[in-house]
This record gives structure tokens, C-alpha cells and sequence, in this order.
């Protein structure tokens, strides 16, 4: 609850602090303006397209066309409603942007978030738009076919005032904030592009009109860091209520097996180099969520070891290894796709691409409930599987005898290389 409160404290306290900046399109502290109110510097032009699909002649006709569809005036971002989407140059992660908008009758826009369609920004009086939804108003992620597409009210300023928006996204999760109206709470932002697949860890912000003149100001954004978003994914998980440290940043007590191939470092545990093992609890659980961080070194190979029975065990066979493996290509080039990390090896295929740049910590959260296993890698949900149906034909084509076992030991399983574990915390199931 503690940390809940001041997460809304320190979101009112950011409203204030926009609200009153003294000169339009100036930033608070610790957000850059996107737009300076004076060109389209840091802009470029763009579609509802595949980012992984762009060409460049496609890139350069945007930006070519862009002019003659945006324009500043007045320090605001003009749209006439037609052409290229207003792309930002850089790529964002985990950020909290806020953005002024104001419509035109019958307006129609939208905010991309990591390249993907949207928040949805529209006049709810259109009555030619009710079909689509329009009447239930801004803020909604409307391209979400799973998870919740609408806003949960109607918070809108009448069509031809000023609206401010606060959107954060964590991961895959987005809130959105209008008009001082908490819309969307934590909503999976679905891939619009391969929905078998979590949205992008990072891409472009994007201002869509459609059809009539959009207007935008005080578009402001701040990324947010590693450790931040770890402390904001615990509490949008639940927060820690139930979560017992496995580490105790000293020394490896209540740990058995490869203890002596492992050490500890700035209360992280890591394997020593060119060493390993597995380093497994003294205690066997039986369902269970894991949180921890983690950093890999370049290459870098370990393993979660599921419900082993002992340190002698393979995990990966006798049990369940899901892996912690830096899977860039130029280390792995021929890695098989259940090798990923967070795959169950040999069993089943992660999510590839969401792992922080090597030398940064992941945050991972790991959920192991009877046959059904999920990953969580920094927000985005990699793996979801249910052990009873994937064992019944491996990928690797191996035995797998240990896959189903109901309970044991959890720990790492170390192939000689210093990847650090920090945070590790464990909640058991009911």
C-alpha cells in the first residue's frame, strides 16, 4: 500500500509540476521537450507500418511529404489530418510522456507507443464514430483485441479546448491519465503487428490524425530506468506482501550444492568464471513465484533449475531449466529457438529480443503454478506453458523425465560464466 500511495503522490505531484511550468513547451525537471515549439527538429515521418518491415525509400518518402502536412504555429504541432504520422527519432522504452492535444470537430488521432497503434484520441460527440466506440471517449488502447480496449469514463474536454494526457508505459503495461482522470490502469499493450508475440521493448512515439486538423503542445517525455521499472513491475504485480528474500547478501546460508563455485558480489550471487554447478535452496517448493534481477555478462549462460531434486540432477532434463542466456545472435548464431532465454529447455521457445543491453539488469518474474510455467522478462510476458502438454512431444526430441515433477529444490545452474542474481525473493502458492 506504501508503495502504491507514493507512486500516486509522485504522479499528482508531476501534474502540478506541468501545469505550472512557466513557458509553454518547457519541460519539468527530469523530462525533454519532444517538440520546442518552434520546427520539427527530432521528428520524422512515418505509417501504420511494421518498424521491422520499413524500407529506406519508404523512410525518405515520408520525410519528404511530412511539410506539406505538419506545421508550428503559434508554438503548437499542426496537422491538417492527412499525410505521414509525426515519428520521433528515438527510440523509448519504459518512459512517462504528457502531451497536450486539442481535436477538431469529428477529430480522430491517435499516440503510437514503441512504434504500435494506440492510444486513441477522438471526439466522443462524432455520432458517425459511436460504432467504432467513439462515444466512450479518449485514452483507450483500441486496437487491443484481449485486453481491455476502452477507457474506463469519458473524460474528454469539449472538441476545440486543450485536453493533457499523461501516458507511462512499464514493460507491456500502459497507463493513461486524462484530464486528471485516471483512463486506463496498467493494460497490457497488445502487439498490433504479430499478437502471438508481447509489444516491442523499444520504439518510436508516433502523433496519428486522421481526417481533420489535431493540434499539440507540451509534449514531454522521461525515460525511465532500470531499477525504477523493477520497483514499479513489483508493484503493479501485486507489491511484495508474501515474498521471502532467498538471498542475504553476505554469504550462500540456506543454499546447497556448488557453493564453492559461486560467491557473492555487492549482495548479488554470481558464479565464479570458468566455474558452475548448480546452486540450489536447502528447501523444495512446490508452486511458487520468483522475482529477481539479473545481469549477463557478454555470452553469458546460466539456467533457473524448477523443482530439482538435487545438485547432482541435470535440471535441464530431470527437472525444468528455463534459461538465463545472453541469446545474441553473434554469440549464439545457430541457437535453437527452445535455447532463448526464459525457454523451458528442450521443451519450450521464449519470446526472443527483450533482454536489457548485456552489462544492465533484468528484472524477471517467473511463475510456476502445477503444469503451467510463465516468464515475465522486464515486463513482457516471454513464455506461458503448460508442462502437460508440451512434454508430450519435446522439441529437442529428448527424454524428459523430470519435466513434471511436483516439487523440489529451486536454484541456478551455472555453466562457467559470472552472471549475477540480486533481489531473488520467493512467494509460495496455495
Amino acid at each position: 500500500m506504501v508503495a502504491r500511495l507514493s507512486a500516486a503522490m509522485a504522479c499528482l505531484m508531476m501534474f502540478v509540476a506541468v501545469a505550472t511550468a512557466a513557458e509553454e513547451n518547457q519541460p519539468p525537471k527530469g523530462f525533454t521537450a519532444l517538440f520546442d515549439g518552434k520546427d520539427l527538429k527530432g521528428w520524422k515521418g512515418g505509417s501504420t507500418a511494421d518498424p521491422r518491415k520499413i524500407t529506406p525509400e519508404q523512410q525518405a518518402a515520408w520525410d519528404k511529404e511530412i511539410p506539406q502536412h505538419w506545421k508550428v504555429e503559434d508554438g503548437q504541432l499542426v496537422s491538417d489530418g492527412h499525410g505521414p504520422h509525426l515519428v520521433t527519432d528515438k527510440d523509448y522504452g519504459d518512459f512517462e510522456l504528457w502531451v497536450d492535444w486539442k481535436l477538431s470537430p469529428k477529430g480522430d488521432s491517435g499516440i503510437y507507443l514503441r512504434d504500435t497503434p494506440q492510444v486513441q484520441l477522438w471526439d466522443p460527440t462524432n455520432e458517425e464514430a459511436h460504432q467504432h466506440g467513439s462515444d466512450k471517449g479518449s485514452g483507450g488502447l483500441w486496437n487491443n483485441e484481449k485486453a481491455d480496449r476502452w477507457p474506463s469514463e469519458v473524460a474528454d474536454k469539449p472538441i476545440g479546448e486543450w485536453n493533457r494526457m499523461y501516458v507511462r508505459m512499464v514493460g507491456d503495461k500502459v497507463t493513461v491519465v486524462l484530464n486528471d482522470k485516471k483512463v486506463v490502469d496498467n493494460v497490457v499493450l497488445e502487439n498490433f503487428f504479430d499478437r502471438s508475440l508481447p509489444v516491442f521493448p523499444k520504439g518510436t512515439i508516433q502523433l496519428q490524425t486522421h481526417g481533420s486538423e489535431t493540434r499539440f503542445k507540451n509534449v514531454f517525455v522521461r525515460e525511465i530506468p532500470a531499477d525504477e521499472a523493477a520497483k514499479l513491475l513489483s508493484d503493479i504485480g501485486g507489491g511484495e506482501e508474501g515474498f521471502v528474500p532467498l538471498l542475504n547478501g553476505k554469504d550462500l546460508s540456506g543454499w546447497i550444492g556448488a557453493t564453492k563455485d559461486y560467491e557473492m558480489v555487492d549482495g548479488a550471487v554470481q558464479a565464479k568464471k570458468g566455474a558452475g554447478g548448480n546452486l540450489l535452496t536447502d528447501k523444495e517448493y512446490d508452486n511458487f513465484v520468483v522475482r529477481m534481477e539479473f545481469k549477463l555478462p557478454p555470452g553469458g549462460n546460466n539456467g533457473l533449475a524448477i523443482r530439482s531434486p538435487g545438485p547432482e540432477a541435470n535440471p535441464a532434463f530431470e527437472a525444468i531449466e528455463l534459461q538465463v542466456l545472453d541469446d545474441s545472435p553473434e554469440h549464439y548464431p545457430d541457437l535453437q529457438p527452445y535455447q532463448t532465454h526464459g525457454s523451458a529447455y528442450g521443451l519450450a521457445p521464449a519470446a526472443r529480443g527483450y533482454l536489457r543491453p548485456v552489462g544492465e539488469w533484468n528484472y524477471q518474474e517467473t511463475i510456476v503454478d502445477g503444469d503451467q510455467i510463465e516468464v515475465h522478462l522486464n515486463g513482457h510476458k516471454i513464455l506461458d506453458t503448460d508442462l502437460s502438454e508440451v512434454t508430450k512431444e519435446p522439441v529437442d526430441h529428448q527424454p524428459h523425465p523430470g519435466a513434471r515433477r511436483a516439487k523440489g529444490h529451486f536454484g541456478f545452474a551455472g555453466h562457467g560464466d559470472p552472471v549475477a542474481f540480486r533481489n531473488v525473493r520467493i512467494k509460495e502458492l496455495k
